[in-house]
């Protein structure tokens, strides 16, 4: 089967629909990464702050306090679920850019890698294993690298020109 390129030869209607789709599902996206930066999890102090709280420090402008197991497994759960849906839903779409079968299967595979390793990580980091927000914070960063690229391929061949199968 033959599904290279195919997104460029989709009616202009389609192509429309995919983009304001990826549009919408990248503002979602982004704007949960806005949240993260506003509670201070960037850094790995900030990440600990966050999941084993800061009692402790008397000098804390914000007092944060550990995380319940209830909201720590409450945090996983909704996460892995929702992102799994949204990196199957982009990846889909990915698959039917033009682009080599390499670079493509990398976006599409490796987001799942970095789902369970940034949120397992951060389940772990909260059980005691504080050199996880090290492999939590390389694996966030590339979960949002490979979903800006895989975002922007898709955009890019939604908004261009339609091609006939053939001239793909």
């Amino acid at each position: 089967m033959r599904y290279n390129g195919l997104l460029g030869t989709f009616p202009m209607e389609i192509r429309v629909f995919v983009a304001c789709f990826v549009i919408v599902l990248s503002i979602g996206f982004f704007t949960g990464l806005f949240f993260v930066s506003e509670t201070g999890s960037t850094d790995p102090v900030g990440m600990e702050e966050n999941y084993l709280g800061n009692e402790e420090d008397e000098g804390a402008e914000v007092m944060k306090f550990k995380k319940s197991e209830r909201e720590m497994l409450t945090i996983v759960h909704t996460h892995i679920l929702s992102m799994s849906l949204i990196f199957f839903l982009l990846g889909g779409l990915v698959w039917i850019t033009k682009a080599s079968k390499k670079l493509k299967l990398f976006l599409t595979v490796e987001p799942f890698f970095s789902v369970i390793l940034t949120f397992g990580g951060i389940y772990l980091l909260w059980s005691g294993v504080l050199w996880m927000k090290y492999i939590v914070m390389f694996s966030g960063m590339l979960m949002t690298a490979t979903f800006a690229v895989s975002a922007i391929l898709v955009l890019s061949q939604s908004l261009n020109s339609p091609k006939t199968f053939e001239q793909v």
